[in-house]
């Protein structure tokens, strides 16, 4: 039997290594417009946005009078990262390290998944999940900010430092991945991640005029097209409201009567669960290795399902930390994750391939919305409740005590 194992676990790499090969091929021959991917052109954001901010920023200021510019300033080291490859223009140079920063992530996953009382399973959800989504993923520096998310997480058990300071970093390029500070429970990790935001923040707040004016622009976004609450004018559509579809703060966003009620359904929904997962952090009485990773999930699945905007890179971080989470064999987030990937299939047939028939809320439009809306929900639910079961609800498994520390034993250390 072990060796049959050990004849197996090779040819495993094998296949996840060449299927992942095979799968980023493809992704990079589409941004690279070898071949042309159904629906708009996603590279459109590098070759025309990302660029016109690169020309701004690299001149030493924030894109101060473009509402687009809706991120922390940090967003500022993604957006100028083209730069270290001079010899390929803007656009190539970004799907390149877009897909450096995928290679990164997914040699992060196998080294974990490769350890003993591990799974590949973690690095088999990113080969899959990230193809899924389509050529979108090389086209949003989103997932650069999850390869930093990802290393947070699979550092936060044995070097909470290290963890710390990736989230404080991950936080000020992309605001969501202080999320992943949720399971945390050693004190070094969330002072690591303050001192390391702070930090970051005061630099480009002294020397980058408008590091901030983000804030602004963001708050005043309104409901995406793609997001959960548009589904009521969508159908509403078809029943008389006349409101719009119009380009809005660097989205797609419906403009019209009751747009602001349901923006501020959306608002009170995220702070709903806000409030739960501050709840959950209150009762949870069980911290395992892979807790952390299962909260981050969950946090990152509620603000992204309740969310005005759910554009569809939003969904790569949800693969990666899914992808971490099934690292651990004992995590409770399989289904959850399934559903996820599910979901990014679902997003890739909405965006881009069938994006006009969403902005003119067609039958099809409608049920993809429908579909890929109601997979994040309903994973959102469930993963919250495994979350609860597993560490507030049912007795501690018998397992090592070292395995089963508590949250003072682990605050304390």
């Amino acid at each position: 039997m072990t060796a049959a194992r050990r004849t197996r676990f090779p040819l495993g790499v094998a296949v996840l290594l060449g299927t992942w090969g095979l799968t980023r091929l493809a992704l990079l021959l589409f941004v690279a417009k070898v071949y042309v991917f159904p629906g708009p052109d996603v590279t459109s954001d590098v070759s025309v946005i990302y660029h016109g901010w690169y020309d701004v920023l690299r001149h030493g200021s924030f894109p101060l009078h473009d509402v687009t510019w809706q991120y922390p300033p940090a967003a500022s080291l993604a957006i100028l990262s083209p730069g270290l490859l001079p010899f390929l223009d803007y656009p190539h140079a970004f799907f390149v390290l877009a897909f450096v920063a995928d290679l990164v992530a997914f040699g992060l996953l196998l080294y974990a998944g490769a350890r003993p009382g591990r799974t590949l399973r973690g690095a088999w959800v990113w080969m899959i999940g990230v193809p899924l989504l389509g050529p979108t993923m090389y086209a949003r520096y989103d997932v650069m900010v999850t390869a930093v998310a990802v290393a947070a997480l699979l550092a936060g058990a044995r070097h909470p430092r290290v963890m710390g300071f990736l989230t404080g970093f991950g936080a000020m390029v992309k605001v969501w991945p202080v999320l992943l500070l949720l399971g945390a429970v050693r004190r070094r990790s969330w002072a690591w991640a303050a001192g390391t935001a702070t930090g970051i923040a005061a630099v480009f707040f002294a020397t980058m005029p408008g590091a901030f004016a983000f804030l602004t622009f963001q708050r005043d976004r309104g409901t995406e097209v793609e997001s959960l609450g548009s589904l009521v004018f969508h159908v509403a559509r078809h029943h008389g409201w006349n409101g719009r579809v119009l380009l809005n703060y660097g989205s797609v966003e419906f403009v019209g009567p009751y747009v602001d009620m349901v923006s501020t359904a959306a608002l009170f929904l995220t702070g709903a669960a806000f409030g739960w997962l501050l709840l959950w952090r209150l009762c949870a009485k069980r911290f395992l290795s892979h807790t952390l990773a299962d909260a981050a999930f969950v946090a990152v699945l509620m603000f992204t399902a309740t969310s005005r905007v759910i554009s569809p890179q939003y969904l790569v971080w949800l693969v990666g930390i899914a992808a971490v989470c099934l690292c651990f064999r004992a995590s409770r987030m399989p289904v959850p994750a399934c559903l996820v990937l599910v979901a990014c299939f679902v997003t890739v047939l909405e965006f881009p391939t069938w994006f006009a028939d969403v902005v003119d809320s067609t039958d099809l439009g409608i049920t993809l919305l429908v579909l890929r809306n109601g997979l994040l929900v309903t994973a959102a639910v469930l993963a919250a409740r495994e979350l609860w079961r597993g560490t507030v609800s049912r007795p501690a498994p018998d397992l090592p005590a070292q395995a089963t520390r508590t949250k003072e034993t682990l605050a304390s250390s």
